[in-house]
């Protein structure tokens, strides 16, 4: 699933692939939000870590978890 995170005041967004699904993902920035934590921290689907300040967020945009198409549709 491909995550989105806009940032205020950044002209360029993060934009990620991960392993969870739209649920964790939603009951993690929501959890976060509710308890005035500082970050949030996410992980993709290669291992790398994200650190995102929570007082920065502009939106946070959940992909669909369907796999791509590849090829041409008629």
């Amino acid at each position: 699933m491909e995550i989105r995170i806009g940032i205020v005041n950044t002209g360029r967004e993060l934009s990620f692939d991960t392993s969870s699904s739209a649920d964790e993902v939603r009951a993690q920035v929501t959890s976060a939000l509710e308890q005035n934590a500082s970050h949030l921290s996410f992980s993709d689907a290669k291992g790398s870590s994200y650190i995102v300040p929570t007082a920065n967020l502009a939106y946070i945009e959940l992909g669909t978890e369907e796999s791509r198409r590849v090829g041409f549709v008629a």
